[in-house]
């Protein structure tokens, strides 16, 4: 007689909604085109962390960056997709940027925004894979950050965010938590989420 197997645990996952820091900067007197924006972190099978944002609303009213053209300054001061993550405990912290347009860019702290060093892509084994797509009503981005770009540690704490630039040039800033007087991604209670890196299917 047989015994049935265990059930494969599955792989964790954590789908939030990300807010507007103020709804009425997102322009003068129409609303935000943005209807919503989830944002999913996953623990990997193979190592790392995948990032997925989902935003729906009036596409053609935001200004995305081109698909294949250079950056104009940095990515956040566009279109882009954020997330913070710390190992709990840890003054230390890593900033990771994404344009729906395909450049990235991962920055490391000290501490409360005093800056270390950028990563550098061609230091990397694998680089992240990022795909973006957009289509009836949706821009859709996913990002998979390799373990090596990532904190040490197997529990990560986690903020997720995105500028969103508007027509008009007003950027609106998005995030699970907002906690200070103003928008600011790397203030560290901003940063509700708890992954275990460990916690994924065999």
């Amino acid at each position: 007689m047989t015994s049935n197997p265990e059930p494969t645990p599955k792989i964790p996952a954590i789908t939030v909604g990300l807010h507007p820091f103020d709804p009425t900067l997102a322009g003068e007197d129409e609303p935000s085109a943005v209807s919503a924006l989830l944002a999913t972190l996953s623990a990997r099978p193979e190592g790392g962390v995948r990032l997925v944002f989902s935003l729906e609303g009036r596409i053609e009213a935001l200004r995305l960056p081109e698909a294949g053209a250079p950056p104009a300054g940095h990515l956040w001061q566009h279109t882009c997709f954020e997330a913070f993550i710390s190992t709990p405990g840890k003054e230390n912290y890593c900033e990771y940027n994404f344009s729906p347009a395909g450049p990235w860019a991962a920055y490391h702290f000290h501490r409360y925004r005093e800056f270390a060093r950028e990563m550098d892509e061609e230091a990397l084994i694998a680089p992240p894979v990022i795909a973006s797509a957009c289509r009836d009503g949706i821009l859709s981005l996913e990002a998979d950050l390799p373990p090596e770009l990532l904190p040490p540690g197997p529990i990560l704490r986690v903020g997720l965010a995105a500028v969103i630039e508007h027509g008009n040039g007003t950027l609106e800033y998005l995030a699970v938590h907002h906690p200070a007087e103003r928008p600011d991604f790397h203030h560290a209670d901003g940063w509700p989420l708890v992954l275990d890196t460990r916690l994924t299917a065999q």
